[in-house]
This record gives structure tokens, sequence and C-alpha cells, in this order.
């Protein structure tokens, strides 16, 4: 049971980024009310209804095929034009901003609930429809499931309106840069819920073997490493009386045959051991925010390169990138993420710090931005911002070192002494706020002294 959790979660990964699952459930579901529905006439008594509700449930069999048959045609007419509108807002949202967001329009459930609802009417339809008989058979004409037809109308015309306004909504920029970073958010709050507390290590419970010691495990599949199983990989070197040192993490590409990682102690690598180690990590086509925070800042950052192109020179769409990679940063800011091994003692995993996700963010937006004096001045901005969220001396050098890189840019590239003025307003308010910290540091300091 070592290997299912992984690849359970890539599964459930493709099917929520697939436009088909949801659908398929949906049409299921259609036809399984259409039957119950249909099964429930024998415990109805028609002719009650009729008498009773004869503009409801009054409806004659020839009378019922035209409105089944007429709501079925609809239906399957405006899923397809969905579909249709679905894959102009792909083409549109990859030209505009970045490729790597389609997989965000794939997973929206909104849109695939849309094509879920049209298509489940439409099969719900054609079962009733293919149970309604008249003229010289025996009548059978299941009032209730006609009338649920009707209002399963009612409410796809709803599900169209909706369709319509979130389509509109889900091409804008802001729209489509707040979901990838509301997505990872989401993935920090998972993989990085402590608080930073300065670096606490343990020591191995056994001493690291030199590097002569190393015996490579190379890889099965070429692809990227969307996710890493560490308890599958603790278990594996408790059992063998191995340390496992990963030489590739999550969002990397690793080809066939090349060094996923190496085992150093124990006996000798079996095939058995090197296939639980490749089934620990779960590689696939592309990268995924499940467990890769980088992967989703680096689809905000292609917006914002895309938007500093010279082609289009959007400026806006650019600050509103920098926000929600500050918004993605501050909640970084605090949290314990430099750590050189996993939470167990047998398994090494290269680094995730806290300068990586910053350079991710802002080092190419900043090389792209010559000139630009809203993008320099909003950077400075958005670090004076972080730097408050931080008490770490070393986390604070480098946004110090962001800014003054900055202020390279804007003293090479910025002609006007006013906008120069402007921006170097900006980076005292930043130098100002780094300052003011200093008594909360040393008292943090005094708290939790670094090891060593």
């Amino acid at each position: 049971m070592r290997q299912p959790i992984g690849r359970l979660r890539q599964l459930w990964e493709y099917l929520r980024s697939s436009l088909w699952f949801l659908p398929t459930l949906l049409v299921g579901v259609g036809v399984a009310l259409a039957a119950a529905l249909i099964e429930s006439e024998s415990f109805v008594e028609r002719e009650q209804l009729t008498t009773r509700w004869p503009r409801l449930f009054g409806a004659g069999a020839e009378g019922s095929r035209g409105m089944l048959a007429a709501i079925a045609s609809s239906m399957i007419t405006v899923a397809g034009v969905a579909f249709s509108i679905t894959v102009v807002a792909f083409t549109l949202a990859s030209s505009q901003y970045t490729s790597r967001i389609l997989r965000n329009f794939m997973r929206d459930r909104s849109n695939q609930a849309v094509l879920g609802v049209f298509l489940g009417v439409f099969a719900y339809c054609l079962v009733v429809l293919r149970t309604i008989r008249g003229g010289d058979e025996e009548v059978f004409v299941p009032s209730v499931a006609v009338l649920v037809a009707v209002l399963l109308a009612f409410v796809a015309i709803g599900f169209l309106v909706f369709f319509i306004h979130h389509i509109a909504s889900s091409i804008q920029a802001s729209y489509i840069i707040e979901g990838a970073s509301e997505e990872t958010i989401g993935a920090i709050e998972r993989l990085f819920p402590e608080e930073n507390r300065a670096d606490e290590e343990t020591p191995l419970s056994a001493p690291i073997p030199t590097q002569a010691n190393w015996r490579m495990i190379p890889a099965r599949t070429t692809g990227y490493i969307q996710g890493i199983d560490e308890d599958s990989l603790n278990r594996v070197a408790t059992e063998s009386q191995t340390i496992i040192r990963m030489e590739r993490t999550i969002g990397d590409f690793v080809i066939e045959a090349t060094p996923l990682a190496f085992i150093a102690g124990g006996k000798e690598t079996t095939t058995e051991l090197a296939g639980t180690i490749n089934a620990a990590c779960t590689i696939g086509r592309y990268r995924t925010v499940y467990q890769d925070v980088a992967f989703g800042i680096r689809q905000i950052v292609d917006i914002a390169l895309k938007a500093l192109s010279p082609g289009i020179n959007d400026t806006t769409t650019a600050v509103i990138c920098i926000d929600f990679l500050g918004a993605i940063l501050v909640r970084l800011a605090p949290r314990s993420l430099e750590t050189a091994r996993s939470r167990h003692q047998r398994v090494i995993l290269p680094r995730q710090t806290f300068a990586g996700f910053l350079g991710d963010a802002f080092a190419q937006i900043r090389q792209n931005a010559d000139g630009n004096v809203a993008v320099l001045k909003r950077l400075l901005e958005i670090l004076e911002i972080i730097s408050g969220q931080t008490t770490d001396p070393s986390r604070r050098q480098e946004l110090t070192e962001h800014a003054a890189l900055v202020m390279e840019i804007v003293e090479r590239s910025v002609p006007s002494a006013a906008d120069r003025q402007t921006i170097k307003a900006a980076m005292e308010r930043f130098l100002e706020t780094s300052s003011s910290m200093q008594p909360a540091l040393r008292s943090t300091r005094s708290r939790h002294p670094h090891p060593g």
C-alpha cells in the first residue's frame, strides 16, 4: 500500500483538470433520475394527477414527445455552443496571457458544470422520450418525468445565463491572476504550515556517508516531478537501512535513465528498491501547483512578462501580477522553509528557500521593466510590505538586495529626474520600514537565539 497515494493524487488531479469527468457524472445523474421517475409512475395514480392538475400532468403522448424532442435538440445545440465559447476563451487566454493557465480554465468547476447540465438534460430527455407510447400501442406517458423535463429546461436556461456572465469574467486578467494566486496560497498553507523558527534541523540518526558511497537510482520515466511521497521514501529507507538523497525535487524535469536519487548504506541496490523509490515520485507531462509553489508563482510571472513585452505593453496587468505575487510572498515570509532535509531523518531533499521563491517572483519582472516607472515603484512598495512580515534577518537582507537591484535599473533606465525621485521616495520608505523593525528583530532573536 505504499504506492497508491501518489498515483491516486495524480489521477484525481487529472480528473479535476479534464472537461469530461464532471459532465460525464452529470449525464449519469440525468439518466438515473429519468429511470427513477419513470419507475415511480407505477406508484402514482395518473388519473388523479390529471384530474387535479390537468395543465401540469394532462399532456398526451404526441405532445410529450414533441416537447421532449424540442428540449433535447436545444440542449445539445446549446452544449455545442458552450463548448465552442469555452475553446475560444482558452485560445484568447493562451495568446493574451500564457498557455500555462489553460489548465486553470479546464479545472474551472463552473465551466464543467455548465456543460454537464446541458448534456445531462439532453440524456434525461432521451431516456424519458424512449418510454412514451401512444396510438395503437398501450398508452404510457410518464407525467411526472415529463414535468421534471420542463423544469430542468428552465434550470438549463439559468445555467446558460450564468455561463455567459462567467466566461466574460473569467478571461479578465485580474480573475485569472487571482485564481492562480489562490491555488498557490492553498499549496503554501498545506506544505508550510509552521511559522519560521530559525532553522530547526535535527541531526541524522546515522552519519551521512561520503560522496564515494552514494549509489545512483535512475529515473524510469521522463517528465516533471509533480509530487514526492516522503512517507513512502522514509519507510523504504528505514526497512533497507539506507539514506535516500533526492537528486531531483518537485517541479524538476527528469529524463529516463538519468539520476533521480542516490542512496547510501544498506545492502546492494535491488530492482525492487529502485522501483519503490521511483513509485514514490509522481511524474507527469506538466507541472502542477499541488506540491509545487514555485509553479504557481511561475504562472503569474509569465503573465507579467507577457504584459511587459513590447507587443502588448500592458503595465496595469503587470502591476496586478506584482500585487498578487506580493500576496503569495507575504504568506511565505513568516513560514519555516529552509530545511535541508525532510521531516524524516533518512530522506534528504533539495532546499526550498525564501530567497529562491523571491527570485522566482521578482527577478525576471525586474529585468524586463527597464524604464517602467509604475512597475519599478510597485516592486519597491511590495518589497516593503513583505519585509514587514518577517523577523528573519537573512530574509530581510534578501529583500534589501532586491530593492537595491531595482534602484540600479531605475538609475540606468529612467531618464526623468522627477520619476526617479518618485521611485527613490518609495525606496526610502522601504529602508525606513526595515530599520524600524530592528528592535523587534533583536528581541525576537534574543528569545529564539540562532544555533551556533
